[in-house]
C-alpha cells in the first residue's frame, strides 16, 4: 500500500473517532434523556367522556401539554392513541397530585348564594366584609326542597333547573355547603392569572389574583351591583372553592380568590385557570407509576445485559479474527459513541427520549453490526488466501462485502421502519434505535472499519498472517511479471 493511501487511512479513521467522541462530550452535561420506565414517573391514559370531534381532541391535548409544561415536569410525552390520550411524565415526584392537576376539567363559575348553612362561617377575599350573615337554608331536607320549589313563572322555572347544592371542602373533609343558583360568569371572563401572598391573612395563607377580560369587567360590575351584599360563590368543577360578600359595585376588572390556600395549592390553581378549561371531561383509563428506585434498577440491567453480549461477542471475534477482533472493539466503540451523541442531541432538539426498549433496541443492534464485519473479515480471508497483497485484498473484499453490509442493513433499517410506523408505545422506541443503530453502522463500516483494517492489515499481514485469522501464505504486493523468452546473448572478446 502506498504511503499517501496509508496516510489518508490513518487520517479518516482518527476523524471518525475523534469527531465521535467530540459528539459525547459536547453533550455529556445533557446526555439522553431518560424515559419512564428508566428514572420513574407516571403514566395514565385518559379517554373522553363522550363522543368528540379531532378537533377538540387537539384542544384538549394543547390544555393538557400547556399545563404539563406549567408544573415545571422535563421532558413530558402527550399524544393520541386512537381516541385515547396518553400522557406521560417520567421524573415527576407525585405523581398522584400531578394526574389529578393535569386530568381536572377546569370549569370555573361565578354563582350566586341562594342560602348556606348557619355553621359555615363565609370566607374572605378582596372587598369582603362579614358585615352582613348569609341567609340560613333549612336545616332539613324537606324545608330545602320546599325553599327551591316554588317556580311559578318562566324566569323562575328556568332558573330553577340551574340550582345546585354545592361543597366547600378543605382537602377530602366537606366544611360547608351551599344551594347556589346559575352560572354568572364562566372561566372565559379571565384574561390573566397568578398566584400571591394574601398580605391580609395572619395564616400565611396564598391567594389567586384574576385580571378579567375588557368584555366581561362591565358584566362583572353589573353583576356585583344585583347581588351587593350578597355571597358569591366561585365554583370548580362542582366544588365551591370560596364564596366571599360583595361589598362593592366596582371590581375595575380584577378580583381574588380567597380560601385559606397553601402556596402550592394557589399556584396550581392559577395554572389551571391560566390556560383554560378543558372542552370535554376526562376519564381515567390505566395509571402506571413507576419508582425512581424501579427505573434506577431497570437501567442497570439493562447496561449489564449490554456489557455481557459486547463482551461475549469480544471474545468470539478475538479468539477466531485475532487482531481483527481489536477492529471490532474500536468500531463498536466508535459507533457507540456516534449513536449516543445523536441519541442526546435529538433529546434536547426534538425531545426523544431513551427508554428501556430502546436499550433494548440497541443490544440488539450489537448482534447486527457484528454481523457486518464478519462478513467483511471472511472475504479479507478469501483474498488473502488466493494470495492477494493486504491492500488488494482489503479493497476487493470490502467491495464485494459491502454489498452484502448494505442488503442485510437495508432490510433491518425497512422491517424496523414498518415496526415503528404501524406500532405503537414502547415498541416504537425499539423500533427507533435499532433504525438508528442500523444506519450508523453502514456509516462506521465505510468510513472507519475500512481504513483501519488498512492500516491492521498493512502493519501485520505481510509478516504475521496469523494474527488476521489466517495460515501462513505467499503475499505478493504486484502482479509477477510476464515471461519473456530470448536468446542467450553473446560476450565477443578476442581469441588466444
Amino acid at each position: 500500500m502506498s504511503k499517501t493511501r496509508w496516510l489518508w487511512s490513518v487520517v479518516l479513521s482518527a476523524l471518525v473517532a475523534v469527531a465521535a467522541f467530540i459528539g459525547v462530550v459536547e453533550l455529556a452535561h445533557d446526555g439522553p434523556i431518560l424515559g419512564l420506565d428508566l428514572q420513574g414517573g407516571a403514566s395514565v391514559v385518559y379517554r373522553p367522556a363522550r363522543p368528540v370531534s379531532t378537533a377538540i381532541l387537539n384542544e384538549t391535548i394543547g390544555i393538557l401539554r400547556n399545563r404539563v409544561d406549567g408544573l415545571g415536569i422535563a421532558d413530558p410525552s402527550i399524544g393520541q392513541q386512537g381516541n385515547d390520550i396518553v400522557v406521560e411524565l417520567p421524573g415527576v415526584r407525585d405523581p398522584r397530585q400531578a394526574l389529578a392537576l393535569i386530568g381536572q376539567t377546569a370549569v370555573l363559575q361565578f354563582r350566586p348564594v341562594e342560602c348556606t348553612w348557619a355553621a359555615y362561617a363565609p370566607t374572605k377575599g378582596q372587598h369582603v366584609s362579614a358585615t352582613r350573615p348569609p341567609t340560613s337554608c333549612p336545616t332539613s331536607a324537606a324545608g330545602l326542597a320546599a325553599e327551591a320549589a316554588v317556580p311559578t313563572t318562566p324566569t323562575q322555572v328556568a332558573l330553577h333547573s340551574q340550582t345546585a347544592v354545592l361543597d366547600l371542602r378543605q382537602g377530602t373533609q366537606v366544611v360547608g355547603r351551599y344551594l347556589v343558583g346559575p352560572a354568572l360568569l364562566d372561566g372565559n371572563a379571565i384574561k390573566s392569572v397568578y398566584a400571591a401572598p394574601d398580605t391580609t391573612s395572619s395564616t400565611g395563607s396564598w391567594l389567586v389574583d384574576f385580571t378579567l377580560t375588557p368584555k366581561a369587567s362591565p358584566l362583572f360590575n353589573q353583576i356585583a351591583k344585583t347581588f351587593y351584599q350578597r355571597q358569591l360563590a366561585i365554583v370548580l368543577d362542582g366544588t365551591v372553592i370560596s364564596a366571599p360578600q360583595i361589598t362593592s359595585t366596582s371590581f375595575n376588572g380584577q378580583g381574588q380568590i380567597t380560601g385559606n390556600f397553601t402556596e402550592a395549592q394557589a399556584n396550581n390553581l392559577a395554572l389551571v385557570l391560566r390556560y383554560g378549561a378543558l372542552p370535554v371531561q376526562l376519564v381515567q383509563q390505566t395509571v402506571q407509576t413507576v419508582s425512581p428506585t424501579l427505573g434506577a434498577s431497570a437501567l442497570r440491567a439493562g447496561l449489564v445485559a449490554g456489557v455481557v453480549g459486547l463482551i461475549a461477542v469480544l471474545l468470539y471475534t478475538i479468539v477466531y479474527y485475532r487482531v481483527l477482533g481489536v477492529v471490532v472493539l474500536a468500531g463498536l466503540v466508535v459507533t457507540a459513541a456516534a449513536v449516543w451523541a445523536v441519541v442526546a442531541y435529538l433529546g434536547r432538539a426534538a425531545q426523544l427520549t431513551l427508554d428501556l426498549s430502546g436499550v433494548t433496541g440497541l443490544i440488539v443492534s450489537i448482534g447486527l453490526i457484528t454481523d457486518s464485519y464478519i462478513v467483511f473479515f471472511e472475504r479479507l480471508k478469501d483474498e488473502i488466501r488466493e494470495g492477494s497483497s493486504i491492500g488488494y485484498a482489503v479493497k476487493a473484499g470490502f467491495q464485494k462485502a459491502f454489498r452484502t453490509i448494505i442488503a442485510a442493513d437495508l432490510v433491518s433499517f425497512i422491517g424496523a421502519a414498518l415496526l415503528w410506523y404501524f406500532s405503537i408505545g414502547q415498541v416504537r422506541g425499539f423500533a427507533f434505535f435499532l433504525g438508528l443503530a442500523t444506519v450508523a453502522d453502514v456509516a462506521s463500516a465505510w468510513f472507519f472499519t475500512r481504513p483501519l483494517v488498512l492500516i491492521v492489515g498493512d502493519a501485520l499481514g505481510k509478516t504475521h498472517p496469523r494474527w488476521l485469522g489466517v495460515g501462513p501464505v505467499q503475499l505478493r504486493e504486484q502482479a509477477p511479471e510476464t515471461a519473456i523468452l530470448r536468446p542467450r546473448a553473446r560476450v565477443s572478446g578476442s581469441e588466444s
